[in-house]
């Protein structure tokens, strides 16, 4: 019986290992000694800060944490997954920034390279191109055209100018001024209709702004400030918004009014908006003359096709006030048509909520316009360049 007990006994113990688990995070090589040697010359260093940007897909990222959660892989495994990303990102960008110094070396001057964010239209999505910091846009036409190719994105507008780096939602902009109020509004619903908006970002401009008194007379200058602020902000120049006093002076060189209209609280119109983006930006406009508001409803084609072809802001004035047209929603069946609106009458501060709840960016029917006044719009024609 007690060799039984024993036998039992033993069978119960278990053996503990204890052990460490190490990863190797260095590359086999040779077990020769290392060999120092001192070469005398005169050498260069260059010591700079390399500021280092990478984005990840949230795309990428959540399939990957699907993929994990349905073979029962922990969130660790999924976290390791998202950092191995990032190491490639990072890895890839530092080459990329290798390059870029290499290729703009002249002698002892170098160009610090500049990682920045361009969203393209699908299926390219977000990508990061890396810049030289210093050099202008005028001197990066080679590289951007290579860059068209290789996404093969067309050849007549442009994607990657700094103007046209993504900005982040929620990320503020400097200057203070609203972008695309529109962006938050529902569009119409119309029996076979179709939307046709502005492309690409704008910077509401309005009465009262700039610790400017233009209320009353200057709503053409506000319209045209937008206008000018759209061909800056998709790149297609470098200048800024012109103030009041810049366009009065531009109308002035090209003789189309007296120097005693500098400083003035004149009103402008369409045509005089026309002469100062020809003057100002070299971009040249078409007018549209509408003898009549209640004539406007049949332009819902000419309109279409120029938000189609050009997507500028469009500025219309004459007999009454000047406003922003930003889009239509038309039905080629019914002929019905309605206006987005944007009003540079506002006098209030940025607030998105009041300007879009009150009207002053919104959509309008063709009652909105005065039926026996005449109109003319400026239709700015966006340049062909890259």
């Amino acid at each position: 019986g007690k060799r039984t007990t024993k036998k039992k006994n033993r069978k119960c113990f278990s053996s503990v290992l204890n052990f460490s688990l190490m990863t190797e995070v260095t590359k086999p090589g040779p077990l020769s000694a290392p060999i120092l040697t001192k070469t005398v010359q005169r050498s260069h260093f260059l010591c700079a800060t390399l500021q280092v940007d990478c984005v990840l897909s949230k795309r990428h990222l959540t399939s990957s944490l699907i993929k994990c959660l349905s073979h029962s892989e922990s969130f660790l495994v999924w976290f390791c997954s998202g950092c191995g990303r990032l190491l490639e990102a990072l890895t890839r960008q530092l080459f990329e920034m290798e390059k870029v110094f290499l290729q703009h070396m002249r002698g002892t001057m170098v160009l610090v390279p500049e990682p920045l964010h361009f969203l393209l239209p699908e299926p390219n999505g977000l990508v990061t191109v890396v810049f030289p910091r210093d050099l202008p846009d005028k001197e990066l036409e080679a590289q951007r055209r290579e860059l068209h190719k290789q996404f093969e994105l067309p050849d007549d507008k442009p994607y990657f100018r700094r103007a046209n780096t993504f900005h982040f939602p929620n990320e503020p902009y400097k200057d203070g001024y609203l972008r695309n109020p529109h962006a938050v509004l529902t569009h119409p619903a119309l029996d076979n209709g179709k939307v046709y908006l502005v492309q690409g970002i704008y910077s509401y401009h309005h009465y009262m702004q700039d610790r400017m008194d233009d209320n009353g007379w200057g709503c053409a200058y506000r319209s045209l400030q937008t206008i000018c602020s759209w061909f800056k902000q998709q790149g297609y120049v470098e200048r800024c918004v012109p103030t009041h006093k810049e366009i009065q002076q531009a109308l002035v060189d090209v003789g189309d009014k007296q120097a005693s209209f500098v400083g003035s609280r004149q009103w402008i119109g369409s045509i005089e908006v026309q002469a100062v983006l020809d003057q100002l930006l070299g971009v040249t406009s078409k007018i549209m003359f509408v003898s009549q508001g209640s004539k406007l409803a049949s332009k819902g084609r000419e309109l279409a096709n120029h938000f189609l072809s050009e997507g500028t802001p469009v500025m219309i004035g004459g007999g009454v006030l000047a406003h922003t047209i930003l889009g239509v929603a038309w039905s080629e069946t019914t002929g019905e048509i309605r206006y987005l609106i944007l009003d540079p009458h506002y006098t209030g501060a940025e607030d998105l909520q009041v300007i879009t709840d009150k009207g002053w960016c919104g959509w309008k029917g063709p009652d909105f316009w005065d039926q026996t006044a005449y109109y003319n719009l400026c239709l700015p024609q966006r340049p062909r360049v890259i």
